[in-house]
């Protein structure tokens, strides 16, 4: 009995319960890359974000405004920027929550980045 028990354990290690199998070369590889492509894209429009952010000389007139200069806010969407340009003119800056073109939450990461003239 206990020659069979063991026999039968043998079989099961034998037949697909030896654990995860490994990846090959190429799969490692491949996800390495793929890894390495996925950081590089966000490196790069981090730094994209940064270097607009430096030459911005101040907070941004929601009423004048490009679309460009908008989406480089904290956050902010295409979308948003357009609900923005399209809203427009603002007599003050937290009208972007009172008219639900920004949440409470959104606003307030952009809040001392933004102004009315």
């Amino acid at each position: 009995m206990k020659n069979l028990s063991l026999a039968a354990l043998f079989c099961l290690l034998l037949t697909g319960c030896s654990g995860p199998q490994q990846k090959s070369p190429e799969q490692i590889k491949q996800e390495t890359a793929d890894a390495t492509a996925k950081v590089k894209s966000t490196t790069e429009a981090m730094v994209a974000g940064v270097r607009e952010g430096l030459k911005r000389k101040g907070p941004l007139d929601l009423n004048s405004a490009s679309k460009d200069d908008l989406t480089t806010l904290p956050g902010m969407t295409s979308q948003q920027a357009d609900l923005i340009i399209a809203d427009r003119p603002f007599r003050s800056a937290p009208e972007l929550v009172t008219r639900h073109i920004l949440t409470q939450r959104e606003y307030d990461q952009i809040k001392d980045q933004v102004l009315v003239k």
